[in-house]
């Protein structure tokens, strides 16, 4: 092992140092400890070696965005900001601190796009690398009084919308699986979609008059469904809208390419961490609207898509 766990919390301690003034004790004690509201959104995700990244695939540093980017979208899909995360993280000991300051800079970098802090975790031997996220969210300027933005309050008479496209990271799935190369613009995007998506914050932040929201992190149509249950309604999307966004084109051109269905990557694609929202006259792309009964239609796509799934 080319490293001992007390120089590695050392490391982590130091690039994940902060003057949050919320923090009270932070890496380096049993336990952290901060301020928080009165009402707090708390989620937790894991990301595993070799089911949602590959060490020849991703560098250290998108891997730490990528799994970042999932937990933070959990809570802005909540109608919370986020605040502070906690890391635990299990290594195999073949890894170099060089490779663990690039992870800790990739978390370290998503968590300054939403000013959240890390401050805490644990460190663990394992089989593979293995990194799970807990973040806690607050309600912002609405404090104890906000209400959450839950997936069962959509209702009938209301809009469906996206904020942007979903189906790039899938599609940058398919290029890396069949080893395809990355030259083309669109196929660097997609690629960079799936190593370490970009995700729309400001557009999650404003949406404090959606009736129901969730970030599409297994796929769309998934999402879809589980809200439309949750709110005991029915989704009907229109894939026809989908041409409406600016970059449907390039996509299409791209699914082309990969001999896979345009709608296949964007109805069933999986870790854009798109958020899909209901309300009316919502910013972002409209691709349907919701009505009494149950259950999910898709107007101009007869054929179920290929989901992504965790258990294949």
């Amino acid at each position: 092992m080319a490293f001992t766990e007390s120089e590695v919390i050392a490391l982590l301690a130091q690039v994940f140092a902060s003057s949050n003034p919320n923090l009270e004790v932070g890496i380096g004690d049993d336990a952290a400890v901060i301020r928080t509201s009165n009402r707090t959104v708390i989620t937790t995700d894991m990301a595993v070696e070799g089911v949602h990244f590959r060490l020849d695939w991703s560098s250290a540093f998108e891997i730490g965005r990528k799994i970042t980017a999932a937990n933070l979208a959990d809570v802005f899909s909540m109608g919370a900001k986020p605040t502070f995360l906690v890391v635990a993280l299990s290594l195999t000991g073949n890894e170099d601190l060089e490779w663990i300051k690039n992870l800790a800079k990739g978390i370290l970098f998503e968590a300054n796009l939403v000013g959240a802090a890390v401050v805490g975790g644990d460190l663990a031997k394992g089989a593979a690398v293995t990194i799970a996220i807990t973040a806690l969210g607050e309600f912002g300027d609405f404090g104890e009084f906000a209400d959450p933005i839950l997936r069962s309050g959509a209702k009938a008479g209301d809009q469906i919308y996206v904020s942007n496209l979903p189906g790039w990271s899938r599609a940058g799935l398919a290029i890396l699986e069949k080893g395809l190369p990355i030259e083309s613009d669109s196929a660097k995007r997609a690629v960079a979609a799936f190593r370490a998506p970009t995700l729309n914050y400001a557009y999650a932040a404003n949406l404090t008059q959606a009736t129901a929201m969730s970030d599409v992190s297994d796929s769309l149509i998934t999402q879809a469904e589980q809200m439309a249950a949750a709110s005991s309604v029915k989704f009907n999307l229109d894939f026809n809208l989908f041409q409406a966004a600016a970059d449907f084109a390039e996509l299409h051109t791209l699914s082309e390419e990969l001999n896979i269905s345009v709608a296949d990557l964007i109805l069933g694609g999986g870790e854009d961490h798109v958020f899909l929202a209901t309300g009316k006259d919502l910013p972002g792309l409209l691709i349907g609207n919701v009505s009494a009964g149950s259950g999910l239609t898709v107007l101009g796509n007869e054929k179920a898509p290929d989901t992504w799934r965790h258990f294949d």
